[in-house]
């Protein structure tokens, strides 16, 4: 909205507005408001949670030294979403439609969250929605966002040709042509696009919800993920930068940076609370939500395949619960001591604050390399 008014009404009357046209600008001023949103209002929303007596409860069988976070507030997700999309919509272009696709999916999994979280309070257990139920809000969230860029690749205004790294001329296209012949059968041409958009949508979701298990643990990859996403965003929407690392030009994607960069200031000020010793959880609204949102940006800029890498350790700690179920089911046996991975190394004797560090650091490097694959081409 400030774009709106500073830049498109009020520059040709006051011409130093004309610096709120630059990303670059913008993103950073919308980073610094995420982040003092969620600092200043951190502490009222904690007041809050108290006072509603909205507590974790901790499963049984997790990790014994866990038990003693039990009441600490949780549902502290909904702070990481006031403080993303409140400085989205006041520095972003209003009429940029990613950026309403964003919103929207961040809205819809933190809506699912939040019930989930909600119905764990009612209940004062730690189950919620059933797995079904939970599933299916996140396929139907997945699916509005499908359904939106299927309407805007008719505009011509995205593109449903796949990005694989370190290959320059491969970008499968994930339209089937053959039904747009037959005006009754057009919707069937964009079922693969929408198949695959649910499930890496599901999967990014349910992926950072697995990763949150230690104090600053998952915030602190998103924070990392949303700065390569940034990046990324910025790149893809640069006609000089597309050009020059032969990505998709999509210069209406490059809006996406200002949504990038409120999840980051929005994270790093979550993470003063949520930092070892915890003083909030997220909760499934605000791992749902973040999962939705990195899983919503990397489908717009057609970067899903690099998602392995710039969430690599929300896909590792996926994977190892996937492991542990499939191991357990198949020979009754058990590969880690704890899943996720993270209540492996517990096990094994890590310290809580050591594990966190650690797989911070391998966030990094995941992130780094990346980035590293847009000029290994």
């Amino acid at each position: 909205m400030l774009y709106w008014l500073l830049y498109q009404k009020l520059y040709p009357f006051f011409h130093p507005f004309r610096i709120f046209r630059y990303l670059t600008f913008r993103t950073a001023f919308a980073s610094g408001t995420a982040l003092l949103i969620a600092l200043v209002i951190g502490p009222y929303v904690i007041q809050k949670l108290r006072e509603f007596q909205i507590g974790q409860y901790i499963r049984e069988e997790g990790p014994k030294s866990h038990q003693k976070k039990s009441g600490t507030p949780t549902m502290g997700g909904v702070l990481i979403v006031i403080a993303i999309l409140l400085p989205t919509v006041l520095w972003s272009d209003p009429a940029n439609p990613f950026v309403w696709i964003a919103v929207f999916a961040t809205l819809a999994f933190g809506a699912v969250g939040f019930a989930d979280d909600y119905i764990k309070v009612v209940k004062r257990r730690n189950l919620g929605l059933t797995g079904r139920a939970k599933l299916l809000g996140q396929g139907l969230a997945a699916l509005g966002v499908a359904a939106a860029l299927a309407v805007l690749q008719q505009f011509k205004m995205f593109s449903t040709s796949l990005t694989v790294p370190f290959a320059k001329s491969l970008r499968p296209d994930l339209l089937w042509h053959w039904p747009l012949h037959f005006h009754h059968l057009g919707f069937l041409a964009f079922l693969p696009f929408g198949v695959w958009v649910i499930f890496v949508l599901m999967g990014s979701s349910n992926a950072v919800n697995l990763t949150d298990g230690l104090d600053g643990l998952a915030i602190g990859c998103t924070i990392i993920a949303a700065a390569a996403l940034a990046v990324l965003t910025y790149v893809s929407g640069h006609v000089v930068f597309a050009d020059y690392l032969e990505l998709q030009r999509m210069p209406l994607v490059g809006e996406l940076t200002v949504f990038c960069g409120s999840m980051v200031g929005a994270s790093i000020g979550f993470l003063w609370y949520n930092a070892h010793p915890a003083e909030i959880f997220m909760g499934d609204v605000g791992s749902l939500a973040l999962g939705g949102a990195i899983g919503t940006v990397a489908v717009i800029i057609r970067q899903e395949l690099l998602l392995l890498f710039i969430g690599g350790i929300f896909v590792i700690e996926a994977v190892s619960v996937m492991l542990q179920v499939g191991s357990y089911k198949l020979r009754k046996k058990r590969i880690f001591k704890m899943a996720p991975l993270h209540h492996h190394f517990e096990q094994l004797g890590w310290s809580e604050s050591k594990v966190i560090a650690r797989f911070w650091i391998l966030a990094l490097v995941f992130a780094l390399f990346a980035l590293t694959t847009l000029k290994l081409r």
